[in-house]
Parts: C-alpha cells; sequence; structure tokens
C-alpha cells in the first residue's frame, strides 16, 4: 500500500459574514477534496497540543507523529528544521533561528514578508547585512524570498519570540525578544540590537529606495523568532518501517523531512506563494510513489492568504490547491493502477479574521480504499464534527494513514 498525505497550510477558518456564516473551505468549489471525504473517513485533528506555540513546526510535526515538546525545549524550533533545509550543520551549542526580511511603518509591523519580497532582492539584503554585521557573534544564511536563518554560536535559546506574521499592524517595541531566565539575558541582548541596527541599515540600502520608488513595501527590518537548537528524531523508517518523500516549497518542511529520514523533492517553480506549480507538485508527487511509501504533499498558499487577510484569495487557493493538485494526483493514481490511502488535511487555521494561527482541531478526511466510509459527503469544518473519526491527538492521526492498531 502506498500512502499519500496533502497539506493545505492554513486553510481551515471560522464562519465569516459576508459568506453567510461559511468558511472559506465551505465557499470554495473543491469537488475532489468533497470525494475524498465521500470516499474516505472523517473527523479532527488536534495538531497543535496545549502549551504549545501555534506554529507550523509544531503542526506538522504532529501530523507525521512527532511531539515537538519531546524534541524542541520550546515547542518550536523551527530555526533549527530550516537550517537543515538549507544544509547546514549545527553544533550543539548553536543556536538557531528564523529571521523574517519585514516591513516596519510608524514603528508597526505592517507586513511579515516585506510584501513577498523576491528571492533576488532578499539575497542581496541578507547578503550585504551579514558584511554589515561582520565581527558579531552571529551569521546570516540565505533561505527562500523573505523567510532566511540566522545562527548565534553559543546562544541562550530560553528565549521568547514574536512570529511576525502574527502580530500585523502591532507596534514591534514591545514585541522585542525577552529572556525567559537571566542567562539567557546576553543572546537577547544581541538580538535586539541586530533588530535595532538592521533598521538603520536597511531602511538606507539602495535596493529599499529602489522598491520604494517603484511603490512596494520596503524590507526595512529583520525580525528573528523561533528559537531552537539541534534536535534528534527518529526517522520515520525506525519508527513505522516506510520510506518516505516530501513535496513542499517551504525550508521549514524541507528540513523535518530531512530529520524524519523523507527524501526532499524539487520541483520547478515551487514558490511556496500563490504562483506555486500546482501541476509540477501533482507529477512529482505520482512519480515519488514509484520510489517511496509514502509522499507529503505541502502547499503553502492558503496560509499566506490567510495572513494577508484576503479573503477572495484564500477561496482562490484552495480551488487552485482542489482543481490542480488533488484531482491530478486522484486522477494520476486511478490511472496508473496505484492503491494508495489518501489523506488530506490543514496543518492549523489560519483565519482571515485576524490572519494570525490558532490551535483550534482541522478537519481530516482519510480515504483508505480498505476501509468503509462514513456518512460525511463534503470536506469542511463543520461536516467533519460528525465523521466516525472523531477528534484525534497525538500519534493518532499517522497511524490511522498506516492502519497501525495497537493490542
Amino acid at each position: 500500500m502506498k500512502y499519500v498525505i496533502i497539506v493545505g497550510d492554513g486553510m481551515a477558518d471560522y464562519p465569516i459574514e459576508v459568506l453567510g456564516g461559511r468558511t472559506p473551505l465551505m465557499a470554495a468549489r473543491k469537488p475532489a477534496m468533497d470525494l475524498i471525504a465521500q470516499r474516505g473517513r472523517t473527523g479532527r485533528f488536534r495538531t497543535i497540543p496545549e502549551n504549545c506555540p501555534t506554529g507550523s513546526a509544531v503542526a506538522n510535526l504532529s501530523i507525521l507523529g512527532y511531539d515537538s515538546r519531546q524534541i524542541f525545549n520550546d515547542g518550536e524550533g523551527r530555526g533549527v528544521l530550516e537550517a537543515a533545509s538549507l544544509g547546514i550543520s549545527l553544533q550543539a551549542e548553536d543556536l538557531a533561528l528564523r529571521v523574517n526580511l519585514i516591513t516596519l511603518e510608524n514603528g508597526a509591523i505592517r507586513s511579515h514578508s516585506a510584501g513577498h519580497i523576491g528571492n533576488e532582492e532578499a539575497h542581496a539584503l541578507i547578503r550585504d547585512a551579514q558584511s554589515h554585521f561582520q565581527g558579531w557573534n552571529l551569521q546570516l544564511f540565505p533561505g527562500l524570498g523573505y523567510r532566511h536563518l540566522l545562527i548565534v554560536p553559543n546562544g541562550e535559546e530560553a528565549l521568547e519570540c514574536f512570529p511576525p506574521h502574527n502580530y500585523l499592524d502591532k507596534p514591534f517595541v514591545p514585541l522585542m525578544v525577552k529572556p525567559l531566565h537571566p542567562a539567557a539575558t546576553p543572546t537577547a541582548d544581541l538580538l535586539n540590537r541586530m533588530i535595532l541596527e538592521s533598521q538603520t541599515f536597511l531602511q538606507a540600502h539602495p535596493i529599499n529606495k529602489q522598491r520604494e520608488e517603484n511603490g512596494k513595501r520596503p524590507a526595512n527590518s529583520l525580525w528573528p523568532w523561533a528559537p531552537g537548537k539541534r534536535p534528534r528524531m527518529e526517522t520515520l523508517g525506525k519508527r513505522f518501517g516506510i520510506t518516505g518523500a516530501v513535496i513542499t516549497a517551504v525550508d521549514l518542511i524541507k528540513g523535518m523531512a530531512i530529520y524524519a529520514g523523507m527524501e526532499v523533492i524539487p520541483v520547478e517553480g515551487a514558490t511556496g506563494f500563490y504562483d506555486t506549480n500546482y501541476e509540477g507538485k501533482a507529477d512529482a508527487a505520482l512519480a515519488a510513489l514509484t520510489a517511496y511509501d509514502l509522499v507529503y504533499v505541502h502547499v503553502e498558499a492558503p496560509d499566506e492568504a490567510g495572513h494577508e487577510r484576503d479573503l477572495d484569495l484564500k477561496i482562490r487557493c484552495i480551488e487552485d490547491l482542489d482543481r490542480r493538485l488533488i484531482r491530478r494526483i486522484l486522477e494520476g493514481l486511478a490511472g496508473q493502477g496505484i492503491r494508495a490511502v489518501v489523506a488530506l488535511l490543514p496543518d492549523h487555521p489560519t483565519p482571515i479574521v485576524h490572519g494570525a494561527h490558532t490551535r483550534d482541531p482541522v478537519p481530516i478526511a482519510i480515504w483508505d480504499p480498505r476501509a468503509e466510509p462514513d456518512s460525511v459527503l463534503v470536506y469542511d469544518e463543520q461536516s467533519t464534527h460528525s465523521g466516525s473519526l472523531g477528534l484525534m491527538q497525538g500519534a493518532e492521526f499517522i497511524e490511522t494513514v498506516l492502519a497501525i492498531t495497537h493490542k
């Protein structure tokens, strides 16, 4: 048996008044998602445990059955996973953090992505910033778009950091890094000095001057968050005796795959945004099933639309995911005679109303040709409440996908 897990990042939401009390999933045209619900079993899954940050690292680790609280001290550790995706080997004492290029305006965070700055401009800014900070106890590494990596040798990880996408339009000063115990104060002070110094440097950078002249948001501050140190994770092979591959444009998911012993499959034109190559991801997933048991297909677009609080765009992203990726995978499985379990879920909600992640359970649908379907006929947040899978937690989701039973 083969296994396909399709993750529509952040596509779950709350009822919205202008949609007549429906969610974007309820309003979107998504026949392929509904087909998975009709032929499978449905329910809900609490991907973010209590007392954990509402981050994608926590949620995606949960989908694969890992407890982030046992892997990272703060339950997040996103920067560490992204370091792995960039091929950066961490020493045990290294502190890794995600660092965004963001836009500040009138002392508030206006964009967590500097208007979705492109790779070319972002890489030039990070490269020049690293030169500017030469001699400081930190290293900057370019990633994808606005997402980059910061390493602090011998840094302390007991820090409270604030993901910028959760604090749009909020003043930045109260959100600067806070030490959680005295030993972390020097690290917090270093990071806060970097934030303030980066604003002076970046605001004057020619790239940002040109962006402002062109009516684009400037990338006028670095913003560090998600601190962590090198984790220890058992591979999927050791845990379940299977091989796996991941298809994504997001460094976090790539890093998770590397630590889980999964192969990262590159797809040309996969961007992590609304313009991603849905068809290429679907074709890559089908091809990967010839060599791997489980393929994890991650699409970031609905989450980005949620952070932007763009309702029309979020509905469009859900419909693109359905029409251009999920339908193509289902048709490919049928056409190639591949017998597979197909599972569908978001990693977490990203409600339009406030543009930040929440810890609400997400709707799930698992189509296993060996199992009887339940009575649910459509895939959305409300319908799956009555599904036969109930409310799942911990490793229950991945164990159900893999049909693992406990005596």
